[in-house]
């Protein structure tokens, strides 16, 4: 078929166009819309047409509207809308019939074919509606034809036309190929894997094999690169190969985002392309031959070439493949110009990490030109480092080859020399030189300080710590020279009369990229072989850096410097890391010389140190919270093993900071309006810590607990007198958030029955009404309510049995009713804000509810209420709370319960107490209510979180376990259980009004079965057999509808399947019937996999048409 003949099919262009001259009148209207729609910047305007884009996709002249946007609109934003419309009508979930989608498919064809000088942006999104109606026909038969699999033949119709033609058809196939390999997260996983796999099969390799040839005829030509079209065309096929290669072969839907992990899995029916040389060379020439734009998507290829799975070929060809990718290598660094631009520059590097990514070190070495190869990419890197302003992110790769390289060095056999102990300390000498050179730049030019950015800078140190490591003594000889010279200088200039402010900055800079490298290197005896030297060497370093501390210590309040602090605290979670702790040595050689320096000899000195800085940065950075949370930070990391707490315990600044926790001395914990709310949070792990040291020594000692406590018994009274006279409202909101944070951080700590006790009996009952009046007072103010409500999600918590309280205490009730005031206070108040915008909903609303029902989930499996005698009391805190919860939930939509995480992850398991302890009041609910909960287990069912589809599955299973004892019961009645025969008989009754509840989720889990990736297989099965048995009639019905959506060879062995599942499955819900069926559904899911996997075959209806 030519071009041309697609553009005279009088059926296809009359199928679309019955109603355009009906609906004329309205062209301008709809241009007006799409002007308000892409290029409006009313807010308001742009809203209302998005609601007029979704009535038009559902009214039934979308398609004539469509079509005459496309015919007679006057700008591209016209078309552009057209296509949008077009795209959200194939995309349906309820497909249009098979006839239409050809039409729409075929017209726009014709519409692309006779108008190839539309926008680009108008093209790409009429052929997006080409690869949706593909895919999602992929598998439907006409006349014993696969009719939407015809789009490859119309392609090669475009690609022998004149060159626009031909872009468009490369543009055809490079978004169907992406749309193939594109996971719709809200279709079936294994109707998507089954298409990809049959296009994978029949169609990605030709469209490959196409590709390349269509690039060997570009370069065998004289290119003209100031042919515009000609431009096009190779950009458009270097990104059809790159779409090729990116292809998800087996499934793995691996993490973009974890870019140095990746192999490509090659199918091996590719080997042939892999294998011939000429592959490699053609996209190597194509980067040398191209400008920057497209030489940058031709290393984008064979950064992918680079990443084939090992198992493509035999030791001998992998070894022939790897040599010719070293060759290439060695040609780009050889005429090293187009690596001046930044985009070929990232992928360059990413080409080089891979390399080391899916080669051993042994096969590189042994590659004839290896020698030659590792001394350009070190002088590479080394320039690479040098210019450490220039496209920063790259450098990421480049370390990533290095670390690699020399953390495989003990493990090469090979007796080729690796080299590695020539370059990589030059490596790591680069990077030093070039990070303190930098600084000067930095302060003098005013630039963006690339210190700031913390996450880069650790990732980059983590990678130099292996690096470091290889031919130590060079880099510790090189740290302790510039050290030294550095530290001199300082102290020069500390001492000088006329400081230069930039002088001391540039100064400043340098010490604390010195001491990062130097907790680097210190850090980096985990990652590599040590000896007693290169302990003797550590000393060395840290030596310095603690002189350092007491240098900057002794200056304070005013000679303090941000950056330096960090720094300071990164070296010592580092020392930390290596050489304090549980297992190492006392005897390590790096005391040796810090002994005679600085008195150092074991680490019970190294503690105190660290305990004196900690309390000297809690003492003077009070107001710089970056310092301060780190600092913290490494508190709460030194408190955590019970062997090091028993030493810290003994130093004098740790009893001075049990004795003197105020503002007084650690001024963050004061609450002037200097302090952000937010920079309160600090304070929770601050007592976490503190909590943790006084434990050690705690016992039963009570008046220790209280001394320890009395800074928060002033502030409680102080909050007390203010709330009684009613003056400086501000003042006692902070002080009772910095009070909810402090206590939350003792209570995470204490986990013995007896401490927790003392908390609750110092708390109770004269401080938890307070907290009450707050949410009162304040429960529109998220920053004041969530540390509260956290507080009482944390006391609610049983973490190492500690509510057990003896039998004679009435304390865990006493908690429940003061847990129950606080959540009915919050939940009527929040309902009073009324209807909030998206972006306050969570912050104001959803984030309060989220923690009241973790707290309470908390409360009910807590097991240390006994919820029963509440009731028998007449005590209605029980009763009302449960109220609370239900207005709480009825005032969230069912697409918020499961958009937001943390609330999804606590109401579900709240539901899931309530359905195995509780159903009496889930069967009290009124009608709309229990539909409302029922319907969002339905929806949780399908959730892609693991924890909310679980908690769906045991709930439902409770819910329907429960119906069918109560049906069980029926004919034995008795006098006796006539409340719970009540409660089951509304059960009951509710379900017989509204059958579909239970026949949907029946259907959803059947669904998940036989056709979903189901990662919680056990879950699923508990409560389907529930549901079949309670469903038996509506089983039947999905049976027979599913075998018979398939071809009469396969309908026996489907009917076989089905018989196995039920097969020695009783009618009751006994545990060994529950098991039994279990066994068989996992035997069933394979079965089904395996009947449905042949590629011949109509694609399978899911459960849930």
């Amino acid at each position: 078929m030519q071009v041309g003949s697609l553009l005279q099919d009088p059926q296809v262009m009359d199928q679309l166009s019955q109603c355009a001259t009906a609906i004329e009148p309205s062209l301008a209207e709809l241009e007006a819309l799409c002007t308000h729609l892409y290029i409006g910047t009313d807010l308001t305007q742009r809203i209302e047409a998005e609601k007029a884009l979704l009535e038009l996709i559902d009214s039934p002249e979308c398609l004539s509207k469509c079509q005459l946007l496309l015919e007679q609109g006057t700008t591209s934003y016209a078309q552009l809308l057209a296509a949008t419309c077009l795209s959200k009508l194939v995309s349906r979930v309820s497909p249009l019939p098979v006839e239409q989608r050809i039409d729409i498919r075929n017209y726009i064809l014709n519409y692309v074919a006779s108008q190839p000088k539309l926008a680009p942006f108008v093209i790409q999104a009429l052929i997006q509606v080409i690869a949706k109606i593909t895919k999602s026909g992929w598998f439907e038969v006409q006349k014993d034809r696969f009719v939407f699999r015809e789009i490859i033949a119309d392609v090669k119709t475009f690609l022998q036309g004149a060159m626009e033609h031909c872009i468009i058809g490369v543009i055809i196939l490079s978004e169907l190929t992406q749309e193939m390999n594109l996971v719709d997260y809200s279709r079936p996983s294994a109707k998507h894997r089954k298409i990809a796999t049959s296009f994978r099969d029949t169609s990605l390799k030709d469209i490959l094999v196409l590709a390349c040839s269509l690039l060997k005829e570009i370069l065998a030509k004289p290119l003209n690169l100031q042919d515009q079209d000609q431009q096009n065309l190779v950009m458009q096929v270097l990104k059809l190969v790159l779409n090729c290669l990116n292809f998800d072969f087996i499934g793995s839907s691996a993490d973009e985002s974890a870019d140095d992990l990746c192999t490509v899995q090659i199918p091996t029916t590719w080997r042939a392309i892999f294998l011939e040389p000429e592959t490699l060379d053609l996209f190597f020439n194509l980067y040398h031959s191209l400008p920057p734009l497209l030489s940058q998507l031709a290393l984008s290829c064979l950064v992918q070439f680079a990443s084939t799975r090992r198992s493509l070929f035999s030791s001998p060809e992998r070894a022939k493949y790897l040599g010719n990718l070293i060759k290439g290598v060695k040609r780009i660094l050889e005429n090293p110009q187009g690596l001046s631009d930044p985009g070929n520059y990232h992928e360059f590097c990413r080409f080089l990490a891979r390399l080391k990514t899916n080669y051993q070190l042994g096969e590189l070495v042994m590659v004839k030109e290896y020698p030659e190869v590792i001394r350009l990419i070190a002088n590479f890197t080394i320039t690479s480092l040098q210019h450490w302003e220039f496209a920063p992110n790259s450098v990421h790769y480049l370390l990533t080859l290095w670390q690699r390289m020399v953390a495989s060095v003990p493990f090469v056999k090979s007796t080729e020399p690796h080299l590695l102990d020539t370059y990589a300390p030059e490596i790591t000498k680069a990077f030093i030189t070039s990070r303190l050179e930098s600084v000067a730049v930095v302060v003098r030019d005013n630039l963006d300080d690339p210190l700031d950015d913390t996450t880069t800078v650790f990732q980059q140190l983590e990678q130099l710590c292996t690096v470091s490591r290889c031919e130590y003594e060079k880099t510790c000889t090189l740290l302790v020279q510039l050290f030294d010279q550095n530290a001199q200088n300082y102290q020069k200039l500390l001492h000088s009369a006329s400081r230069i402010s930039v002088d001391m900055a540039i100064q400043e800079g340098r010490l604390a990229w010195l001491v990062y490298l130097v907790g680097t290197v210190v850090g980096g005896r985990l990652t590599y072989t040590s000896t007693d030297e290169h302990d003797a060497m550590d000393g060395e370093l840290s030596c310095r850096v603690f002189q350092l501390i007491s240098l900057m210590d002794t200056g304070l309040p005013q000679c303090s410097n941000e950056k330096i602090e960090l720094a300071i605290l990164w070296f010592l979670d580092q020392f930390r890391k290596t050489y304090v702790g549980d297992q190492l040595q006392r005897t390590s050689k790096v005391y040796a010389r810090m002994s005679e320096v600085l008195g150092i000899t074991d680490d019970n000195h190294v503690l105190e140190t660290f305990m004196t800085k900690i309390v000297t940065n809690l003492k003077y950075w009070g107001r710089c919270e970056p310092v301060i949370s780190r600092t913290l930070q490494f508190l709460n990391d030194l408190s955590v093993g019970y062997i090091l707490l028993k030493k810290l315990v003994k130093i004098d600044a740790v009893k001075f900071m049990l004795k003197n926790h105020t503002s007084e001395h650690f001024p963050f914990l004061g609450i002037s309006g200097s302090y952000s709310l937010s920079d309160f949070r600090c304070r929770t792990a601050f007592y976490t810590a503190l909590t943790r040291l006084l434990m050690v020594d705690l016992g039963e000692d009570e008046d220790e607990f209280e001394n320890f406590m009395l800074p928060l018994t002033v502030s409680f009274e102080t909050v007390l007198q203010i709330f009684n006279n009613n003056f400086k409202q501000e003042d006692v909101k902070r002080m009772l958030i910095g009070l909810a944070r402090d206590l939350r951080g003792i209570a995470f700590a204490l986990n013995t029955k007896t401490s927790y006790t003392m908390l609750f009996d110092w708390m109770y009952p004269t401080y938890l009404p307070i907290l009450q009046r707050a949410i009162e007072q304040w429960y529109g103010e998220p920053a004041c309510t969530t540390p509260i409500l956290k507080l009482m999600a944390e006391l609610m918590q049983n973490r190492s049995q500690r509510l057990n309280f003896d039998v004679s205490s009435p304390n865990g009730i006493l908690l429940f009713r003061e847990a129950s005031k606080m959540i009915c206070t919050y939940g009527n108040q929040i309902l009073s804000l009324g209807s909030l915008s998206k972006d306050q909903i969570y912050p104001m609303k959803l984030k309060g509810i989220s923690i009241c029902y973790s707290a309470l989930k908390s409360a009910l499996c807590g097991n240390y209420v006994s919820f029963g005698v509440f009731k028998l009391y007449g005590d209605n805190h029980f009763d009302n709370v449960l109220q609370a919860f239900v207005k709480m939930l009825l005032s969230v939509s069912h697409s918020d319960l499961l958009q937001y995480r943390k609330l999804s992850q606590s109401y579900y398991p709240l539901l899931e107490c309530l359905t195995q302890d509780h159903m009496g009041f889930i069967t009290s609910l009124d009608p709309p209510v229990l539909l409302y909960v029922l319907t969002s287990i339905s929806e949780g069912l399908t959730a892609l979180d693991t924890v909310v589809s679980s908690s769906c599955c045991t709930s439902l299973d409770y819910i329907v376990t429960y119906l069918f004892k109560h049906i069980a019961k029926e004919g034995k009645k008795s006098l006796r259980c006539r409340e719970a025969t009540q409660a089951g008989q509304r059960l009951l009754h509710f379900m017989q009004q509204n059958p579909e509840v239970l026949q949907q989720m029946t259907s959803v889990l059947m669904n998940t079965i036989v056709f979903e990736d189901c990662r919680n297989q056990w879950s699923v099965s508990r409560p389907l057999l529930g549901l079949v048995l309670l469903n038996e009639k509506y089983f039947g019905e999905l049976r027979a509808g599913l075998i018979n959506s398939q071809p009469l060879p396969k309908q026996e062995v489907l009917a076989q399947c089905f018989r196995n599942l039920m097969e020695g499955v009783e009618q009751n819900l006994s545990v060994k019937n529950r098991d039994r069926f279990t066994q068989n559904l996992s035997v069933f899911r394979r079965d089904m996999a395996e009947a449905l996997r042949s590629d011949g075959s109509p694609e399978p209806l899911d459960m849930m048409s």
